[in-house]
């Protein structure tokens, strides 16, 4: 996720190769960030708290503890520090860095491809500017939207999560179709273009989505006879628990 952020910064001007520096713990990640980025790279923190004003955390949640108590001390109120940790919240941020300006934000995947939907909350200690900067950096990678961070659980379970369900319902697509006589490269090849667009049209023309399934499904048609079956299927059900169990997992993960 920080290699696609470092992309979208750079494609978008954000910054040079050389104003950017990254902490990376595996020499062959950091051979390879330099190799592909053109960047910095150094094998610890402190060099990074020392140089930048703006510090992205892109560690996994439960690695996100013993990487800032190494930095606590450096890390001050000359800093904005943006966070992409799922599940640890701004008052978690703020106790382990009690000087910092903190804002957190939940990207998704998407970000590799400059189409990422993020969302962000900010700290309590923030300026006015951190906002302006945080959502700049993230529009470099796709859509942003700011939210109250109560919100984050839901949101992870939805936008944060979302492209593996969306690619879960694609495949059973593609299975579906197999079994009523397609090749599997064709398969993939319809099912994927369908989802992307799709996706654009409803972007797009910011259309309601009951009107674009009603525009797609003529009477009598073959959309409506394949609605007839969800309509009546237990698939709402089984997405409700899908996104439920998503968002219960974030709110563990901000008790641990």
């Amino acid at each position: 996720m920080a290699e696609a952020m470092i992309g979208g910064f750079l494609s978008k001007r954000l910054a040079r190769p050389d104003e950017i520096m990254a902490s990376e713990v595996s020499a062959s990640r950091r051979k390879h960030l330099r190799r592909q980025l053109g960047i910095q790279t150094v094998a610890l923190g402190g060099p990074v708290v020392e140089h930048a004003r703006t510090i992205i955390l892109a560690v996994k949640p439960q690695d996100l503890g013993p990487a800032l108590e190494q930095l606590s001390g450096q890390i001050g109120r000359r800093h904005l520090v943006i966070s992409i940790a799922a599940g640890r919240k701004i008052e978690w941020l703020q106790d382990a860095l009690p000087d910092a300006r903190i804002a957190r934000v939940m990207p998704n995947l998407a970000c590799v491809v400059g189409e990422s939907m993020s969302a962000y909350a900010m700290g309590a200690r923030t300026r006015p500017s951190d906002g302006k900067t945080t959502e700049r950096l993230l529009r470099s990678c796709g859509e942003v939207i700011e939210l109250p961070e109560e919100e984050f659980d839901a949101v992870t379970a939805l936008s944060g999560s979302g492209p593996a369900f969306y690619a879960y319902f694609t495949q059973q697509l593609i299975e579906a179709a197999v079994s009523e006589g397609l090749s599997r490269d064709t398969a993939l090849i319809l099912a994927r273009q369908t989802m992307l667009g799709t996706g654009a049209v409803l972007k797009k023309q910011d259309a309601d989505l009951s009107d674009f399934i009603d525009a797609v499904s003529s009477a009598k048609g073959t959309t409506a006879a394949g609605m007839q079956v969800l309509n009546q299927s237990s698939i709402p059900a089984i997405v409700r628990k899908t996104i439920r169990a998503a968002a219960r997992r974030s709110r563990e993960l901000s008790e641990e």
